[in-house]
C-alpha cells in the first residue's frame, strides 16, 4: 500500500518514502512509527500501544519514544513545534493529521508505473452554476469530533440545495473526498462542478468557528474566502450566513431569499440537534450496526424535542 501526504509517497510495502523523485532515508524504527500512525490515522494512539506496536513489548525509555518520533516528523519536514502532520495530544497520544490518499503499488494494478492514479472521466457540467461542498476538516484536538463538523457540511448542502439556480452535488458522492489531498480541478472534472466549497469547523466550549473559501474548480483560483464566529446557541444563524456569502459569491444574481431562512432552525434544544448529528454521521457508514445506531440517536434527538422539525429541512439535492 502507498499513502500519499503533500509532496511525500510513503510505500509501506516495499519500506520506501520519497518526496518527489527523492528518496528519503529513514531509521527501521522511525518508518515503523510512521506506518502506524498513518494507518491509525482516524484516531488518537496512546504512548503504551505505540511503544506495544514498535518494540513489541520491551520497555524503552520516553526519550527512546520521542527520538523516534523527532526522527519520523524530519523525515517528512515536520517538527515538533510546528506538528502539522504528526500531533502530539498532551495525555493522549499521537495523531498523523495529514490528508492522506491511498493507493495500491504499480503491482496491484490501481497505479501506473508513473506512479500517477488513473484519472476518472471527466463529467460534462450542467447548464447552471454547480458546486460540490468537501468535507470540512475538524480542527478540534478531539477526532471525536469529528461528527460535528460532518454535520456542518449536510446543514450547508441542505441550505444550498435550496437555491433553484444552483445545482449542488449530494454529500454521499463527496464524503468519498474525507482526508484525501486531491486537486480542486480533478474534483471539478470528477464531479462535474464549477465550483468547490472548502472548509474547517473548529468547535470550543460554547463557540464554534467555520472557515469556507470557494474555489474555482477550472482555474483553481480562490473567489471567495471568510471565516464566521459565533455561539453555539446562533449555530444555525452562522450556517446561514456562510450558505447566503457562498451563493452571493457564485452570482449575485441569485436570489439569497431561496434558502428559506425560516425553515432552516429545526429546533431550539442543542441536545436534541447534537443527537441529530451523532445519527448523521454512523448513517453515512454505511453498515446495518450503524443505521441501527443511526435509528436510535434520531429517536433520542426526537424524544428530547418531540417538535423536532428536521423533516422540514429535507430538501432535493443532485445525486453524481
Amino acid at each position: 500500500m502507498r499513502y500519499l501526504f503533500e509532496e511525500y509517497a510513503f510505500d509501506a510495502g516495499r519500506r520506501e518514502l520519497h518526496r518527489g523523485a527523492d528518496r528519503i532515508s529513514v531509521a527501521p524504527q522511525a518508518f515503523d512509527l510512521l506506518d502506524y500512525l498513518i494507518r491509525n490515522r482516524e484516531r488518537v494512539v496512546g504512548k503504551d500501544e505505540l511503544i506495544d506496536a514498535i518494540w513489541q513489548g520491551r520497555c524503552v525509555s520516553d526519550a527512546a519514544l520521542t527520538t523516534r518520533l523527532n526522527s519520523a516528523r524530519c523525515a517528512i519536514g515536520d517538527s515538533g513545534e510546528e506538528q502539522r502532520l504528526i500531533r502530539t495530544l498532551p495525555r493522549r497520544g499521537f495523531r498523523f493529521v495529514g490528508q492522506v490518499r491511498e493507493t495500491l503499488t504499480a503491482d496491484g494494478g490501481a497505479v501506473a508505473d508513473g506512479g500517477a492514479e488513473t484519472p476518472k472521466p471527466a463529467l460534462s457540467l450542467p447548464d447552471k452554476p454547480s458546486i460540490a461542498v468537501l468535507p470540512f476538516a475538524n480542527l478540534c484536538s478531539d477526532p471525536e469530533q469529528d461528527y460535528f463538523a460532518d454535520g456542518m457540511v449536510e446543514d450547508i448542502i441542505l441550505g444550498l440545495s435550496r437555491s433553484k439556480s444552483l445545482f449542488v452535488i449530494a454529500r454521499h458522492s463527496t464524503l468519498a473526498y474525507k482526508g484525501r489531498a486531491i486537486d480542486v480541478k480533478q474534483i471539478g472534472q470528477e464531479l462535474g462542478v464549477r465550483y468547490v466549497l472548502e472548509g474547517s469547523v473548529r468547535k470550543a466550549g460554547n463557540r464554534v468557528r467555520i472557515a469556507g473559501q470557494l474555489i474555482d474548480a477550472a482555474t483553481g483560483l480562490h473567489l471567495w474566502t471568510d471565516r464566521f464566529d459565533s455561539e453555539i446557541e446562533d449555530i444555525f444563524d452562522l450556517q446561514d450566513r456562510l450558505t447566503s456569502s457562498v451563493i452571493g459569491a457564485i452570482s449575485p444574481r441569485l436570489e439569497r431569499a431561496e434558502i428559506e431562512r425560516a425553515q432552516r432552525k429545526p429546533t431550539d434544544n442543542l441536545q436534541a440537534y447534537d443527537y441529530y448529528l451523532r445519527a448523521f454521521a454512523a448513517f453515512f457508514k454505511f453498515t446495518e450496526e450503524a443505521s441501527i445506531e443511526a435509528i436510535e440517536l434520531a429517536k433520542t434527538a426526537r424524544e428530547i424535542d418531540p417538535e423536532f422539525a428536521a423533516h422540514t429541512r429535507s430538501a432535493p439535492v443532485a445525486t453524481s
